[in-house]
């Protein structure tokens, strides 16, 4: 079971970010696209249009697959702690 206090942290960072006006560096969004998507243990493939978009978020799922669900939401929150609150 996933730590109450890890999951309302984490649905904070994922709220803080969809509310995020400015824009973000592609590397910052690509990472923050796969620890979402494995904390949530979502796996379907991208839903871009674009070809290349759903390539680099493939490639982004590929490089973060050895992490677990509770890792991938340490890693987006301590992400949007480190780096998007500080652009």
């Amino acid at each position: 079971m996933i730590d109450e206090e890890l999951h309302k942290k984490f649905r904070e960072a994922v709220d803080f970010v969809s509310s995020y006006t400015e824009p973000l560096p592609a590397d910052l969004l690509l990472k923050l696209y796969a620890y979402y998507k494995i904390a949530n243990q979502n796996y379907n493939n991208p839903g871009s249009k674009t070809p290349l978009i759903n390539a680099f978020k493939a490639n982004a799922l590929i490089q973060a697959q050895n992490i677990n669900k509770e890792d991938a939401m340490r890693s987006y929150v301590e992400l949007v702690n480190n780096e998007v609150k500080k652009l």
